[in-house]
């Protein structure tokens, strides 16, 4: 049986402005109105607008330029829209980690214990043996990271750690379907290189290849096909 979807104000003024923008209103690679003359002209403000604009970037719509504003890249929508969204989620949140994860593994270089150790090398080992499933290795990964954060021995990162990782988890499971990439032996030297720094208590080392890793990550998972 069918059921009724109640679709957002945000994807309203989406569908508007596509509309419009598929009307021949503006030509490709022209820039459109800003946020305070388009959300007047539909009845809406300025965060709605921003959020309908972002959703028409998402999908290859409109390209936006920081400070310069947003223009006219394509009339119709990519088919792919629901993976393309998929990243820009995903990289917003592997951003928000690289600056939460960076500065906690510094700490733990400097702060960890004896305990802190042992958890964090366990998760290590954990790590390598689950590969099996993606569910598997997405949950250890995030394991092994939490005990890095937790040794850092400061509770706000920690709780922030933990609420990207509770948003991110089915994302990353998606993303890593449709990159098919595996847990590879590469990939978990990356992993023992950033622990043997916090174990050496090298800060600078566990800042530089948490963030080089992270940042690998994010341009891996975000890259379009």
């Amino acid at each position: 049986m069918d059921t009724v979807h109640r679709e957002s104000l945000s994807d309203q003024v989406a569908r508007l402005l596509l509309q419009r923008i598929q009307a021949g209103e503006w030509e490709i690679g022209q820039k459109l109105p800003g946020e305070t003359t388009l959300a007047p002209q539909l009845g809406v403000g300025r965060s709605t607008m921003r959020e309908a604009i972002r959703q028409l970037a998402g999908q290859g719509v409109l390209s936006t330029r920081q400070g310069s504003g947003n223009f006219l890249q394509a009339r119709t929508p990519v088919q792919d829209w629901d993976a393309l969204v998929l990243r820009t989620a995903i990289g917003s949140v592997i951003e928000a980690r690289i600056a939460i994860e960076c500065e906690a593994a510094a700490l733990a270089a400097q702060r960890h214990t004896a305990s802190d150790l042992a958890a964090i090398r366990a998760a290590l080992a954990h790590r390598n043996t689950d590969r099996a499933t993606i569910e598997g290795r997405v949950d250890a990964d995030t394991a092994l990271h939490r005990s890095i954060v937790a040794a850092s021995g400061n509770e706000i990162l920690t709780e922030l750690f933990d609420t990207f990782a509770e948003r991110s988890r089915e994302a990353m499971i998606q993303m890593l379907r449709l990159s098919g990439e595996p847990g590879t032996d590469h990939d978990q030297l990356v992993h023992e290189h950033i622990v043997q720094a916090v174990v050496d208590r090298d800060t600078t080392a566990a800042f530089d290849r948490s963030r080089t890793h992270l940042v690998a990550l994010r341009d891996g998972l975000t890259r379009s096909d």
